[in-house]
């Protein structure tokens, strides 16, 4: 997923193994630079910080989660669908499990990083055949984040290969929030149908224009 033939994949292979061996709140940018074997200055050309990183190696999660995704069949529910695309992104996280486990433990979360980690909730939602634009596709996003980092914190814990705890976590928080989105569904349904009987009425009013003074008759000229 991380091509290391490039400097910005070098770098980030290299963050990430030091995340996996010691906290991630000790690693510095000299230290991930010279991991990395590259001159610091070179590392500056690629990113600006460690939560630039972060956000990046979520963009990378992201496109291969998409291409692992199995499309949603017509007859699939939502939940269903939701279930494989979240198990399709644990996949691509496995081999960065200890990495991600130092940074989750970091205690600290960058604007950038957060906002990387709700636009990974777009892209699922998206993945699942859910609407995720305007207002109701933001709350949709953030209902799932809820359930997306609820069951991560387990995933990082889950030692089987199957993924047994992981997948019943998952199935659990999603049966849970299927409710939840329906009635959102309902209520941004209603608002939307109420947007639609109302707004024709208010701006297809055409306000009666004013009378226009006559223009004065024009003044001969002299001698006629």
């Amino acid at each position: 997923m991380i091509d290391t033939t490039t400097p910005k994949g070098r770098i980030l292979a290299a963050a990430l193994d030091l995340a996996a061996e010691r906290p991630w709140r000790d690693i510095s940018l000299a230290d991930i630079a010279e991991k990395a074997e590259i001159p610091l200055v070179d590392l500056k050309a690629s990113f600006d910080s460690k939560a630039e990183m972060l956000v990046a190696f979520s963009g990378l999660v992201d496109d291969e989660m998409l291409r692992r995704a199995p499309r949603r069949a017509p007859d699939q529910s939502t939940r269903d669908a939701l279930f494989e695309v979240i198990m399709s992104r644990f996949d691509a996280l496995g081999p960065y499990r200890a990495a991600l486990k130092s940074i989750a433990g970091s205690g600290f979360a960058d604007i950038a990083h957060l906002r990387a980690v709700m636009n990974a909730q777009h892209w699922m939602l998206a993945a699942a055949g859910v609407n995720a634009e305007g207002p109701a596709g933001v709350a949709r996003a953030a209902g799932l984040a809820t359930v997306y980092a609820s069951v991560f914190r387990t995933w990082l814990d889950d030692e089987d290969p199957g993924l047994a705890r992981t997948m019943a976590a998952l199935d659990r928080r999603l049966r849970r929030g299927e409710s939840a989105l329906n009635r959102m569904d309902e209520v941004c349904s209603g608002a939307q149908r109420l947007a639609s009987a109302i707004l024709p009425s208010i701006f297809g009013r055409r306000t009666k224009p004013r009378p226009q003074p006559e223009a004065p008759a024009p003044t001969p000229p002299p001698g006629v």
